[in-house]
């Protein structure tokens, strides 16, 4: 039945290719007979095939049982679940937080609830695949801005005029391009509008900020409403959330369509991701730092070595950019030989003419690792 459209997306080279890997996640993994230097997870603390985790889940697997086989609002609200609300609330300076079972259902969660016909929502163009469903099942009216540009945006909270409600949504953290968002300026055009921002923080949580809160900290702002994921930085498994004022939440947790319809997060997952946020300030930050050091010392590397690259050198995300799409999937799969796992994106993943490899660091990739991937792009340059 969909034989035509299979065979069409591998010869425009868009078609998908899971390698399965065997055993934990981490730094080094195996993918068939092949061991390999992980640089394409979101691991960005190391945690999430760390044995310390490991034990602290399998303590909540014995004291929570393995599910509530419910949703939230019928018999599916165990303590840990409160409690981990309770915290994320704390952790990142809100009022309240609901849960979700993925940061893609706390944004498809989002907008439909609390965006109305004749509202309006504003999204940077690059925004991520769940704010832009998540919008597309809303009724307001929908102002797309160009990638971080300001000027484009207020041109477009001008052209909305008044409206009962408006919200400008952005990734802190945009995930191809390890770049991230203008908010201080975002947040000071929200307030002029008078309208509402909201910041999916994924890949930023526990990664950017003094005390690792996010983009949001390193900016210097505080949005109205949070949305983010316990399955990179903070643990790697899974889980989302929504923060914000407490009539917010409260109004989710009444019409919120995901987590009124989903079964709740795996206790045993809540457990660790309660375990994370209230370890983190003293065991987790100095791993955040760790990782910024690695950051930097590798993006210097693959600057000597003559590579254009991306991202504003804050985030471990680093794009490494080479002259077409054939000769970025050639380099991933010369990598991949040496011993380095990357991936290849293309279009229509990215921009045409804009092909990378996205390279991601992770606190748990040694000075050997970085140093034998530094080595594998210098053959490939």
């Amino acid at each position: 039945m969909f034989e035509k459209e299979l065979q069409e997306m591998k010869e425009a080279g868009m078609y998908k290719v899971t390698k399965v890997i065997f055993g934990r996640q981490g730094a080094e993994i195996i993918v068939g007979d092949k061991k390999l230097l992980n640089f394409c997870a979101n691991n960005y603390l190391g945690l999430a095939g760390s044995d310390e985790l490991v034990a602290v889940a399998a303590e909540g697997l014995k004291a929570h049982g393995f599910g509530m086989a419910s949703v939230r609002f019928i018999c599916g609200t165990g303590t840990v679940h409160t409690e981990l609300e309770k915290e994320i609330a704390k952790f990142f300076g809100f009022e309240d937080a609901i849960l979700y079972s993925s940061c893609f259902d706390a944004n498809t969660g989002l907008f439909e609830t609390i965006l109305a016909e004749g509202d309006a929502v504003f999204s940077d163009e690059l925004n991520h695949a769940s704010i832009i469903d998540g919008i597309r099942l809303c009724k307001a009216e929908r102002f797309r801005y160009k990638h971080s540009d300001m000027a484009d945006l207020e041109a477009q909270l001008v052209a909305a005029g008044e409206r009962r409600r408006k919200l400008i949504v952005t990734d802190g953290v945009f995930s191809m391009d390890g770049e991230t968002a203008k908010l201080a300026e975002i947040s000071a055009l929200a307030k002029k509008y008078d309208a509402l921002l909201m910041v999916d923080d994924s890949h930023a949580s526990g990664v950017l900020g003094k005390t690792g809160r996010g983009s949001y900290e390193a900016c210097g702002i505080k949005p109205d409403i949070l949305t983010s994921t316990f399955g990179k930085a903070l643990g790697g498994a899974s889980g989302g959330f929504t923060a914000g004022s407490k009539d917010l939440i409260e109004y989710l947790r009444q019409r919120s369509r995901p987590y009124l319809f989903s079964n709740t997060l795996v206790p045993a997952v809540a457990h660790t991701a309660l375990y994370v946020l209230k370890s983190f300030d003293t065991k987790f930050l100095p791993i955040q730092r760790a990782l910024a050091e690695k950051t930097t010392y590798f993006r210097a590397g693959l600057q000597k070595l003559g590579f254009t690259l991306g991202g504003d050198g804050t985030h471990p995300i680093t794009p490494v950019f080479f002259s077409d799409e054939q000769a970025t999937v050639k380099a991933a799969d010369a990598l991949y030989e040496q011993g380095i796992y990357v991936r290849a994106f293309t279009y229509p993943v990215v921009p045409k003419g804009k092909a990378r490899i996205r390279v991601q660091l992770s606190a748990a990739h040694t000075q050997e690792h970085l140093d034998k991937a530094l080595a594998a792009f210098a053959k490939v340059k």
